[in-house]
């Protein structure tokens, strides 16, 4: 599913976020005012909604920086612009993850690299709703093909969140940590988060689609959908403006080069490095296991990626999956 050619063409007049007439709208489409004011109203079913004042007219709540994928390409560095065998940029997908996995079963390359505007059925773990305004955020998918099975590529999920808070160094954006398994905080406030979603033969090839999602601005009207602290990164850097196009690209430098390193070496290069960025360390946890519900205090990761939990008792128990929150206790 797309958005319509009339809202993408009045969202390329708005992008600028200052004030257009309704008028000059009807007249720069070739439509109605009633016409432009129902294309108007149609933006609430993207996460937006345009301001309008009278005798001023119309504008978003702030400007959109389309992505582009020649600018992102301007980013890259050299290796990787060779290992990015596709960049793909979708108005509107229900998830950049799932259109991936579907993508590879009709043998899309690694490196293939999609991205979009707008999610209908954004995907965050455990199945929950990954809230997914236009033209806001970032929701980035990247097809890699490994060629042991998926036990070889265990902590993937800790390398990929390596490479994001390396991204974000590099953009100054102070602060960042990671909270296990997939995670990327603020302060105590989600800022993002990974996905990664594997198929393949147990010991033979297998494909991973690595899906990344940023809060680079969160609209009001949006952020009440979501159920647990967040902050976006227009909140922590205050005014300092961060490119989404520039963001993409800083982002695959980091990330690919690291893929390649993880298949021959593993986690081991890069688990110290993540140990530094561990945000939950020492804290009262609880950390969902199946149908149980455990407490104790973070104890770090093992050298396998592996999460350890102090129990109160001073027993340490190693989790190879889980849902771990802060404890208010």
């Amino acid at each position: 599913m797309t958005i319509s050619d009339q809202q993408k063409k009045i969202l390329t007049i708005l992008a600028d976020g200052e004030f257009h007439s309704g008028s000059v709208l009807a007249d720069t489409l070739g439509v109605s005012r009633s016409a432009v004011w129902k294309q108007l109203h149609s933006l609430a079913e993207l996460g937006l909604e345009p301001i309008a004042v009278s005798g001023k007219g119309y504008r978003l709540e702030r400007p959109i920086e389309f992505l582009s994928s020649e600018k992102i390409i301007s980013v890259l560095i050299d290796n990787v612009r060779s290992s990015v065998s596709d960049l793909q940029i979708h108005d509107r997908l229900d998830s950049t993850n799932t259109y991936l996995i579907n993508l590879a079963k009709s043998a899309a390359r690694s490196g293939t690299v999609c991205l979009a505007e707008f999610q209908s059925a954004g995907k965050g773990r455990r199945g929950r709703f990954w809230v997914s305004p236009f033209g806001s955020n970032i929701y980035l998918s990247l097809l890699w093909r490994f060629h042991n099975g998926p036990s070889a590529i265990s902590g993937l999920s800790l390398v990929v969140g390596v490479s994001v808070i390396r991204a974000l160094a590099s953009l100054d954006v102070p602060g960042i940590g990671l909270k296990w398994p997939n995670d990327i905080y603020w302060q105590g406030h989600k800022l993002g988060g990974i996905l990664i979603e594997v198929t393949g033969e147990a010991h033979g090839p297998c494909t991973a689609v690595i899906g990344i999602g940023f809060n680079v601005y969160m609209p009001d009207r949006e952020a009440i959908m979501i159920d647990q602290a967040w902050i976006d990164l227009t909140q922590i850097v205050k005014g300092m403006f961060i490119s989404r196009n520039r963001l993409v690209g800083t982002l695959l430098n980091e990330l690919l080069p690291m893929l390649a390193d993880f298949e021959v070496n593993g986690l081991a290069p890069f688990i110290d490095e993540w140990r530094s960025y561990d945000c939950l360390k020492g804290l009262p946890v609880i950390i969902y296991h199946g149908d149980s519900a455990i407490t104790g205090s973070a104890g770090g990761v093992d050298n396998n990626g592996l999460f350890r939990l102090m129990t109160s008792d001073g027993k340490a128990c190693c989790f190879a999956s889980g849902e771990v929150s802060f404890s208010k206790d």
